[in-house]
């Protein structure tokens, strides 16, 4: 009895209590300061403490899953630092690229594949391509789910490289601003600073069913002009190579399915180029073989295992 008592009052210990009011304080504050104030904010907040306090198996949950979250307020407070502002906006270049290298020949005029698309654009795949481009966060995070309970080496391993991938993609984001093709199907190859988010080819998915899912979504974008790399094809590169990596047998067919259908969306909705996806697909191999590289020959390792440790049994 004594012993149960020693360990609930260590579980809601003073310093966790001292410690998770300072972190939300914290964020609630910095994120009133750079992006201003909004409900998501105190939703995650909520979230966050909820599952912090509730039991020590969530407590455990939302540690692991704190490393997405971090991902998360990082990618919200991009919108504080535009990176048009650290360097030129890659705009008529960058179609003209797309055009040469993958134009297609359509009644005698060279198109690029998103403007072709655009007018070849039909219900089905209206349908399909809104559909797994809703899959960019669900299949990660269902994954990352599932191999927290499997296989929480895995699970650590699986999220520090999807953070660490998109750190590189947001290095690239600074150094290359690049603009997507709907910008250039709506504002041609003029630069527009505060350019608003576009649903662009996904506005026919909503209109199809007849709501504002997508609307709502990209009326949120961080930042327009971050097109390259397309950070949306490089996750299902992760999924499927840690997918592959721990032998889940036909589910790495949905898997590979899953990253196809969402690259062939993104030229399709005119969300990304080529150039994009192929950016994304480079961006995710460097990432995972880096990572593998930190992991032999760095102390990276020993952060893993005590990650692993933190939130083990």
């Amino acid at each position: 009895m004594q012993q149960q008592s020693l360990l609930k009052n260590n579980f809601y210990d003073i310093r966790n209590i001292y410690l998770t009011v300072a972190i939300s304080v914290g964020y609630l504050l910095l994120s009133i300061l750079l992006v201003g104030f909004k409900t998501d904010q105190l939703v995650l907040i909520f979230i966050f403490n909820a599952l912090f306090y509730i039991s020590r198996g969530t407590r455990k949950f939302i540690l692991g899953f704190s490393i997405f979250i971090v991902y998360w307020i990082l990618f919200d407070y991009m919108k504080a630092f535009p990176n048009y502002l650290f360097n030129n906006v890659h705009i008529e270049d960058l179609y003209d690229l797309e055009r040469k290298t993958f134009g297609v020949n359509y009644h005698g005029a060279i198109l690029t594949p998103n403007e072709y698309w655009k007018i070849n654009s039909t219900p089905f795949l209206d349908v399909l391509t809104g559909f797994f481009y809703l899959m960019w966060v669900p299949v990660p995070l269902a994954f990352a789910t599932y191999l927290f309970f499997k296989n929480k080496e895995q699970f650590v391993r699986f999220s520090l490289t999807f953070v660490w991938v998109n750190l590189l993609g947001f290095v690239v984001y600074y150094a290359f601003p690049a603009a997507p093709p709907w910008y250039v199907q709506e504002h041609g190859f003029g630069f527009v600073a505060k350019t608003a988010g576009n649903t662009a080819g996904l506005a026919r998915f909503d209109h199809y069913f007849g709501i504002t899912l997508f609307n709502g979504i990209y009326s949120k974008g961080s930042n327009v002009f971050a097109a390259m790399p397309s950070l949306h094809s490089s996750y299902p590169v992760i999924v499927v190579y840690y997918g592959l990596k721990n032998h889940l047998g036909k589910i790495n067919i949905f898997f590979l399915t899953v990253m196809l259908g969402i690259w062939f969306s993104a030229i399709y909705t005119s969300h990304h180029y080529t150039l994009d996806v192929l950016a994304g697909l480079t961006c995710a191999l460097l990432g995972i073989i880096s990572f593998n590289l930190l992991m032999r020959y760095t102390k990276l390792k020993q952060l893993v295992a005590k990650m692993v440790a933190a939130i083990g049994k």
